[in-house]
């Protein structure tokens, strides 16, 4: 996947700048696609250029003019073949995990520390993905939800990145823990 495919389904959902995008884009897309503002305004720019969106000047009195940017058909176009190509498998690309693959050659102790710093942040993510998805479906049941709801995409993804970070928390608070005990094991002999 190229970042162009992932700005042009961020901009399915409406109109937005390049600052709304940006903050869009860090919410929901961030789930399984990480980009920088400036990597998004330089692909915005592209996508102009090659018609997949189209902007628009937006006049402003008290703040400078912005430039609102939508899909076009021809983006519509390369994002249903997008869709319909073959997916590549993912993989894991962690530099912790390198870390942590030669925590017994090593002294283990800023590896634990690095372990248990990524298990917090991973809560922190899973409190925000909590909000997002009852943001999204609202008062509805989840499962009502998923059967009736207007557009599901966003929530879908967002269950993806719950379940990584549940799954990348526990993980990390697993290997602390073993590498923990390892240090007070060995250090025993």
């Amino acid at each position: 996947m190229a970042l162009r495919h992932a700005v042009l389904a961020a901009l399915l959902d409406g109109e937005y700048s390049g600052y709304q995008l940006a903050k869009a884009f860090d919410v929901g897309v961030a789930n399984f696609w990480h980009a920088l503002p400036q990597q998004l305004y330089a692909e915005l720019a592209k996508l102009e250029k090659e018609g997949l969106v189209a902007g628009r000047q937006v006049i402003q009195e008290t703040r400078p003019n912005k430039r609102l940017f939508h899909v076009t058909d021809a983006g519509r176009a390369e994002l249903e073949e997008f869709a319909a190509a073959v997916a590549k498998p993912s993989f894991i690309r962690d530099d912790l995990l390198v870390k942590v693959q030669v925590a017994d050659r090593i002294g283990t102790a800023s590896v634990i520390e690095q372990l248990e710093e990524r298990a917090s942040a991973a809560e922190a993510k899973i409190e925000l993905l909590g909000k997002l998805l009852h943001q999204l479906r609202g008062d509805t049941d989840e499962e009502d939800f998923l059967r009736r709801g207007e557009r599901i995409g966003p929530y879908l993804t967002c269950l993806r990145g719950l379940d990584f970070e549940q799954g990348h928390r526990d993980w990390c608070l697993r290997i602390a823990t073993v590498l923990r005990e390892r240090r007070t094991t060995h250090a025993e002999r």
